[in-house]
């Protein structure tokens, strides 16, 4: 008796897990944010871990050194684990995309802050 409910359940799962597409299309569902995510000179990009579609928008100032995010059109940090100690005085560069996935450090006023790993 068990067995069935455990078979939907599977089956369910299975289809949740497949990717929907536009009616008469075998092409993968777009989202309606695609257009106002071209529209600010992004691209839709699959990020992270769960592999979302988000809108990833490249700066102008990417790699440009900064001691604090003020200085940047996103964020001031040094990519990676750097295994810098918060507080530390550091030099970061602006990040190169709005893409927040991975690891990096942050540098406000001059100083390192907590490593973050996001994914």
């Amino acid at each position: 008796m068990i067995r069935i409910p455990l078979l939907a359940a599977a089956a369910l799962l299975a289809a949740a897990c497949t990717p929907q597409t536009t009616a008469g299309s075998d092409a993968p569902m777009q989202s309606a944010d695609a257009s106002a995510c071209a529209s600010r000179g992004g691209t839709m990009k699959q990020v992270g871990r769960l592999q979302s579609r988000k809108c990833v928008i490249n700066y102008a100032d990417a790699g440009k050194r900064c001691t604090d995010g003020d200085q940047c059109q996103g964020d001031c940090r040094i990519e990676g684990n750097s295994g810098i100690a918060p507080g530390t005085a550091a030099t970061g560069v602006c990040q190169a995309t709005s893409d927040r996935f991975g690891c990096n450090t942050p540098v406000q006023d001059g100083k390192a802050g907590a490593t973050l790993c996001i994914d």
